[in-house]
């Protein structure tokens, strides 16, 4: 928390100092984190996206994304295809990979963070910024479900790079996943929505049975027979909740949105433990080309998401600016390659921690920076200075 007021006050979002802090007591650094923490380090990450994930569904007004249509359908996944394209392009000459190492890059370069985008788009709506065309929302929503392709992608590419058959049902599991994530999501939440008003709970114990739901549709996904998106999900079962019950949602947002002062630091802390400098160093500048070249990529799947679209000029300016950020989930799957004893896994781990160096804390501070600049305020014209900061 020092180290993300210090980062605060040099006008860096606050994730650059617990970035930094992981940096320098993790194993590559003053190798300070007990090996137990670092073990449970994909739990703990595992949590803090459930925990932001169920702040975007108590804040994401299903009417707001009816109004803006086609673009905030596009947004979910014309972008990441389009960055995968672009490692397949850029990632064979300039790194000497084959294809399908290139596809298993591309999967996990291709995730946007919803860790560094969704309190950001929901300070932005308590402020009234971007509200006539609902830009926060349209972000959120798009930042939390091109993770679910992202992830089916990388499995999909994983099998084919480790020599197994990819077929057409492969890629059928996408909407199957999503289909059945918002299914189950809208059932609990209906059910706790109906729990809430025969049985009213505030405070924690209504925060841990919310909680626990949302664990426990989380954990059903690697049990189901069938394709089943958790995360999408618990997304879910807060946008039934804010629609049966505007009242109790907004008083379980604000109390998650305390208990993600403690989520953010142990997510980007234990990022940050994950960054090997010297690895990252060793495989030169053409990493960050690949990289820099494939976020040209999206940033083109945003512009082309968006066309016809109500948005002005600066609205979509700010958007493709707002969806460059990633670390949640290439933190989380960036070592897989090198753990299955892949040829490109080393590699593929350095392009995850570059693209996390570069893009968290750039992405972060270029959010509230353009914030005030480039959306309106209640109907008003963009502001001429910046007063936002990160959280």
């Amino acid at each position: 928390m020092t180290a993300a007021r210090i980062a605060h006050h040099l006008r860096l979002p606050g994730l650059c100092g617990m970035l930094l802090t992981g940096m320098l007591l993790g194993p590559h650094g003053c190798n300070l984190l007990a090996p137990d923490l670092l073990k449970m380090a994909p739990d703990l990450r595992q949590i803090a996206l459930i925990i932001i994930l169920t702040r975007v569904g108590l804040a994401l007004d299903l009417n707001y994304l009816r109004r803006v249509g086609r673009p905030a359908v596009l947004m979910c996944f014309l972008p990441a295809l389009l960055e995968i394209t672009g490692v397949l392009l850029l990632a064979p000459p300039l790194l000497g990979i084959s294809l399908p190492e290139a596809a298993v890059a591309g999967a996990v370069l291709a995730a946007v963070s919803p860790a560094v985008i969704v309190p950001r788009m929901l300070r932005l709506i308590q402020e009234g910024y971007g509200a006539r065309h609902s830009v926060p929302q349209l972000l959120m929503a798009g930042s939390s479900m091109d993770d679910v392709l992202v992830i089916v992608l990388f499995s999909a590419a994983v099998t084919l790079t480790t020599g197994g058959t990819v077929t057409p049902g492969t890629f059928g599991r996408v909407p199957i996943a999503i289909g059945c994530g918002i299914l189950g999501g809208a059932v609990a939440g209906w059910g706790l929505e109906r729990w809430f008003r025969r049985f009213p709970m505030h405070g924690v114990p209504g925060v841990l049975l919310l909680l626990s739901t949302a664990f426990l549709l989380t954990a059903f996904e690697s049990k189901a027979p069938f394709p089943f998106s958790g995360l999408l999900a618990v997304m879910t079962v807060g946008i039934v909740l804010l629609r049966g019950n505007p009242v109790i949602a907004e008083r379980f947002s604000a109390q998650f949105a305390k208990l993600w002062i403690p989520a953010e630091i142990l997510l980007f802390a234990l990022v940050g433990a994950t960054v090997d400098l010297q690895l990252v160093l060793q495989t030169g500048p053409w990493i960050v080309a690949v990289v820099a070249g494939a976020l040209l990529f999206r940033v083109a799947g945003v512009y082309g998401s968006l066309l016809k679209s109500a948005l002005t000029r600066q609205e979509r300016s700010f958007c493709m600016l707002a969806y460059l950020p990633k670390a949640t989930v290439q933190a989380a799957i960036g070592a897989v390659p090198l753990s299955l004893n892949l040829p490109c896994g080393r590699l593929v781990l350095a392009m995850a921690v570059v693209s996390i160096v570069l893009t968290a804390p750039a992405g972060a501070w270029a959010i509230d920076f353009f914030a005030p600049r480039l959306l309106k305020r209640d109907g008003t014209a963009p502001s001429n200075h910046a007063n936002s900061s990160a959280e």
